[in-house]
């Protein structure tokens, strides 16, 4: 086995397992970090609960539950005990962090654009009736048939988790697109629950809540910023819906889709800009109170609410609600009548194979018709083996086990199938991902091979004479020694060929291996406004080890750039989209690390030296001369 060393020309900083998500905007690459990391907490309150629930301090697991806890103000109290506090209070703040990510991905997320919507909601859709239909053609009659729900929804962390450790090496598209089906069936999921699972409705207090949605609107019409108001009002929501009888899980969503979601505004944006170099300038409390509010400004309220909320519902809240329901006690022939019963069965067919069918055909038939795309890099195989995945329900499944099950041994049957379905289906979609591989071709070794966007000397920064005859593309990282040794060999490449060659850098930047790749990249387009990219490009790759901001600001200035406007544009949405645009380039042309190198339009594979890499690029005329 050889070493690579550090300075071997062919060598690469890869990425990290699914870490090409710079194109993605900042929320989603959080929610998708943050659903995946929270899987093993979920999994050991489940292995807790079980344990708990079936050893001999099982009373004490009930009767946790079942302890009366009170909130009063004055002469108005409300009491539930411990379980409903779970699953009414701990639940609808996830529904509202739901919510609020179902509302930033249809302003300007996944689920903008009619092209990208249309298989995502025909596969949600497809991946709810199908279970529903299965569920129903399985399960006994009686009290049994209510439990129709369960088999409707996807626990998007257990999925994602499930995804990172049995799916294909780079999933990204494939996560964003199990993401966007998520959003349909938790939009439905909670319809369910808020409707059909709620007790008789009060109408006082749903006028009042209505009442508070027209209010939660306003703000938004009012452009109040502060979140402060909006949670006031999201809090009385949830008290007005739970006195309607509404499951509050309800409240949650709608809140959460009231809250509007935009991209930062330039305006904003540059005011915050000043605000902040202004307390760098002067760093007193009112100043520093005054860049803060600046930037809280700048980011929508939606935004910041997730940023705040996701990580206490993926680390706390969801892993709570998984020790209060999984506790399922297995004793006394309890997991052999399960494992008997035709509900078990129902939950597990509908979950497994319906979700397989449902998401499959939802999104294959579309597009094989022409209704929609599949994401690029996603093939039929990785649907597939999404789709089993999906029939990971957990979070959701459990929630509507307890609201349609009044019957103690019902509920335990259906819960057993639950966690059985989540076994199979992980074990299941790393089968259906080998055999996409092995069948279909779908591996990592089979990553594109061509360029996916053709060199555009309006948008990619060329040096050289744009119609050259050979063209050499680099997609680099700033802050990786190998890219930085790989600037030599483009230089040796340019003097030997002269004006031949035109050589064109893109940004891939690897935030997970390197933290301030994504910053350089930015400071080099940023330089590119004013005409200085080379001369930023060869700085940031000279000083690689030095590049926090305030090292970034002395290159501006080296490089004569009007620090003013180079800070103004480092921070602009044009220079994140930019670097979102060549990341999505390199991942859909089969870009797996830096430095990768394409000769023409075909990524180079093999050693990257400079005679190496001549040889290809003079090959590269031959091929085309013989054509």
């Amino acid at each position: 086995m050889a070493i690579r060393k550090k300075n071997d020309p062919a060598a690469q900083t890869p990425a990290r397992r699914g870490t090409l998500v710079a194109q993605l905007s900042g929320p989603v690459r959080a929610f998708l970090s943050t659903e995946a990391g929270s899987v093993g907490l979920l999994l050991a309150a489940v292995v807790v609960a079980l344990a708990w629930a079936n050893s001999p301090w099982s009373d004490s697991y009930a009767s946790l539950w079942a302890t009366d806890a009170s909130f009063s103000v004055g002469g108005a109290s409300l009491s539930m005990d411990l379980g409903h506090w779970v699953s009414d209070g701990l639940m609808a703040m996830f529904f509202f962090v739901i919510g609020l990510e179902v509302r930033y991905e249809i302003s300007v997320g996944v689920l903008t654009s009619r092209q990208r919507v249309v298989v995502p909601a025909l596969a949600g859709i497809g991946g709810m009736l199908i279970p529903v239909l299965l569920y129903l053609a399985i399960a006994p009659g009686g009290e049994a048939r209510q439990g129709w729900g369960v088999v409707i929804g996807t626990d998007t962390a257990f999925m994602l988790g499930a995804l990172a450790i049995v799916g294909p090496r780079f999933v990204t598209q494939l996560r964003v697109f199990l993401l966007a089906i998520t959003v349909i069936d938790d939009i439905v999921a909670v319809a369910v629950i808020g409707f059909v699972f709620s007790e008789t409705i009060h109408l006082k207090p749903l006028l009042v809540a209505l009442t508070l949605c027209v209010a939660l609107s306003g703000l938004t019409r009012l452009g109040v910023w502060r979140a402060s108001p909006y949670v006031l009002i999201v809090l009385a929501l949830w008290l007005a819906t739970f006195e309607a009888g509404l499951h509050a899980s309800i409240a949650g969503m709608i809140g959460g889709l009231l809250i509007p979601a935009q991209l930062p505004a330039r305006q904003a944006v540059e005011r915050a800009a000043r605000l902040f170099r202004a307390f760098r300038q002067s760093p007193r409390a009112d100043v520093g109170l005054s860049a803060r509010r600046g930037l809280k400004r700048a980011v929508s309220v939606n935004e910041r609410l997730q940023t705040v909320l996701h990580p206490w519902t993926s680390y706390f809240i969801v892993p709570v609600f998984a020790l209060a329901s999984a506790g399922v006690d297995l004793r006394g022939g309890v997991l052999s009548d399960a494992l008997t019963s035709k509900v078990t069965w129902a939950v597990i067919i509908g979950l497994v194979l319906g979700k397989l069918l449902g998401i499959g055909g939802g999104a294959l038939l579309p597009a094989r018709f022409g209704l929609g795309k599949l994401p690029r890099g996603v093939g039929p195989g990785h649907v597939l083996g999404g789709g089993v995945l999906s029939g990971i329900g957990f979070t959701v499944s459990l929630l509507i086990v307890g609201l349609a099950f009044e019957d103690p041994v019902l509920r335990a049957q259906a819960t057993v199938g639950v966690l059985m379905a989540a076994v199979l289906s992980t074990v299941l979609g790393w089968v259906s991902f080998r055999l996409a591989a092995v069948l279909r071709g779908e591996t990592d070794a089979d990553l594109p091979r061509t360029l996916d966007r053709p060199v555009d000397p309006a948008t990619d920064h060329v040096k050289g004479p744009v119609d050259a005859p050979l063209t050499l593309v680099e997609y680099g990282d700033y802050e990786c020694p190998f890219c930085a040794h790989a600037t030599g060999v483009a230089q040796e490449l340019r003097q030997r060929f002269g004006d031949r060659l035109r050589y064109v850098y893109r940004h891939l930047p690897l935030p997970d291996v390197h933290p301030n790749a994504e910053l350089a990249a930015r400071a080099a387009i940023a330089a590119d406004t004013q005409g200085r990219f080379w001369q930023m490009h060869d700085l940031l790759f000279t000083h690689q080890h030095e590049l926090e901001i305030d090292d970034i600001v002395g290159y501006a200035a080296q490089a004569g750039l009007d620090v003013e406007i180079f800070l103004r544009d480092l921070e602009s949405e044009e220079t994140a989209a930019r670097i979102r645009a060549d990341v999505a380039s390199a991942e859909a042309s089969g870009a797996s690390g830096a430095p990768t190198f394409f000769i023409g339009d075909r990524r180079h594979t093999g050693p990257s030296d400079a005679a190496t890499l001549a040889r290809e690029l003079e090959a590269s005329v031959a091929d085309v001369g013989s054509r």
